[in-house]
């Protein structure tokens, strides 16, 4: 399958970047400023979503999988002034959801052309239970992203145009590692009862299945990988 990845420069992207080549796709992969191969994109700019997605179809002839990853974990006070208020949100929104629905409608206008394709949309637990004081934005960037692969699930499906999304909790990557040592690992780990965060390794997997493998009838559905820390 030709697949285009974005925020693949590590983490939960890098291991599902690795998942898919060593399965023997074709990746395009994204990071904001590129290098490795991969396509560089800054997701703050609202045209960058279009200009990612005409680089990857150049690259890759066509595209079968699109896989929304990309995401910044940034805090907020709610003391702040109201313009870094704002500003926080209006950061997290357009790099979190509004650029994965920009990537989703282009990649569903092509599977159109092309009889159909698949989207994954990487979430957080955080979309049902919510998140810290300082991570409001981060939350409803997440859940509006649950929200929009249920719709393109549902509107969709009889175009061959399926979606899922992958909902983790804590991972060991570097965009919580700083949040997990202020929270305290002890604390966090309390809180699950596996005992344990998840590994990218596990995450990369799971999206790698519904990329690939996921029968089209479990459109719609969003998996948990979170150690049972929120059980819907």
């Amino acid at each position: 399958m030709n697949i285009l990845l974005t925020g693949a420069s590590r983490g939960i992207g890098a291991a599902t970047l690795a998942a898919l080549q060593t399965s023997g796709h074709n990746v395009a992969g994204h990071s904001t400023s590129g290098g490795d191969g991969l396509i560089a994109a800054d997701f703050t700019d609202t045209a960058a979503p279009r200009t990612l997605w005409e680089a990857a179809l150049e690259k890759l002839g066509t595209i079968d999988v699109l896989i929304n990853n990309a995401g910044i974990f940034e805090g907020v006070d709610i003391g702040a002034s109201d313009d870094e208020w704002h500003a926080a949100w209006n950061r997290t929104l357009n790099v979190n959801l509004q650029a994965s629905a920009d990537l989703c409608r282009l990649a569903i206008q092509h599977f159109r052309k092309n009889g159909g394709g698949r989207i994954v949309n990487v979430t957080s637990r955080a979309a049902f239970r919510g998140d810290s004081p300082n991570h409001w934005h981060y939350a409803a960037s997440k859940a509006g992203m649950v929200a929009m692969t249920r719709t393109i699930a549902r509107g969709y499906a009889a175009e061959n145009i399926i979606a899922f999304a992958v909902s983790p909790g804590f991972t060991v990557s570097e965009m919580t590692e700083e949040y997990l040592t202020g929270r305290g690992g002890a604390q966090i780990l309390a809180d699950i009862p596996l005992g344990r965060v998840a590994t990218t390794v596990e995450v990369a997997e799971t999206i790698r299945w519904l990329a690939t493998e996921a029968p089209a009838s479990a459109t719609g559905t969003i998996i948990d990988v979170n150690g049972a820390s929120y059980v819907r």
